[in-house]
């Protein structure tokens, strides 16, 4: 069935109320590549491992308040094993503690059409904010690709422009192995797509084995972000974009390439393949 872009484009999407604490900072934390060195106190601590208060990871915000596989139920008209996460971005507008509750609201921002048998573009935006106070948390922005659903007759552009990387080596480099059942961990932050899962699934999608989930390898790069350009203050931490230009496959190596003016790039290492396209990073100050 073809996508009818006036409904799509204002699918009621059900709001989420979401009470959270340490045990899903941490199991966040641990799901993106956090924890990886034993003794490196500063990461420790945002995976709950010391007595002290316990940070969250900013990146925390792409999965607070996620209103589950929306696309999936039929009234979207999206075919369930077609959509592929394209581009993620958030924004922090105030610290994101360790425990809180949350609401979230998230909405379809644009539909763009790129042709029969080519596929569309559904661009999305969630707000979150404190459940308590009404303090703007967040805003998070995705992209997602949907493989073979064009030529529904919506608009064809216009498409965002790809960062420009400096023209020199990168300042820093930051590695995180992920590992074989990283996908199974990560998928208890709420992000249940049978692509990343299910081995059925997966083949019918037409992939070998599964991939990891596009907002896991967006955590890996905030954290080498915080790591790297924050010295894992996240107080420090403003705002990110990355566009996914390949799959990671489970058990490949990411490494980000960092820049001091905030761009950077993802490869996994084993293939020499980028999988995250050239982007910014910002700190809070800056506006």
């Amino acid at each position: 069935m073809a996508i009818d872009y006036d409904h799509l484009m204002h699918v009621e999407i059900p709001d989420v109320r979401q009470t959270y604490g340490p045990a899903e900072v941490g199991l966040y934390g641990l799901s993106v590549g956090l924890g990886q060195d034993p003794v490196d106190l500063r990461q420790m601590s945002y995976v709950g491992a010391l007595a002290h208060d316990q940070p969250a990871i900013p990146a925390i915000v792409n999965i607070l308040g996620h209103p589950g596989f929306w696309m999936s139920k039929p009234e979207t008209d999206v075919n369930a094993l077609k959509p592929m996460h394209g581009e993620e971005g958030m924004t922090i507008h105030n610290r994101i503690h360790a425990k809180g509750a949350v609401a979230a609201k998230t909405r379809v921002t644009g539909l763009i059409d790129k042709g029969a048998g080519k596929g569309a573009l559904l661009y999305s935006e969630k707000d979150l904010h404190d459940a308590d106070t009404g303090v703007h948390l967040a805003t998070c922005r995705g992209t997602t690709f949907l493989r073979g659903e064009g030529g529904f007759g919506g608009p064809s552009g216009p498409l965002k422009t790809p960062h420009l990387l400096p023209e020199i080596a990168p300042d820093h480099v930051f590695e995180t192995l992920t590992r074989p059942e990283q996908a199974l961990l990560f998928h208890w932050n709420g992000d249940p797509n049978p692509l990343h899962l299910d081995p059925r699934a997966v083949h019918e999608a037409g992939f070998e084995r599964p991939i990891l989930h596009g907002r896991c390898s967006f955590g890996c790069a905030a954290h080498a972000l915080l790591a790297v350009l924050c010295d894992y203050d996240d107080t420090a931490f403003g705002s990110m974009d990355a566009r996914f230009t390949a799959h990671v496959f489970l058990g490949e190596t990411l490494r980000t390439e960092i820049w001091q003016d905030g761009s950077f790039r993802t490869r996994a290492i084993e293939r020499d393949k980028i999988v995250i396209g050239n982007e910014l990073f910002r700190h809070r100050s800056a506006k």
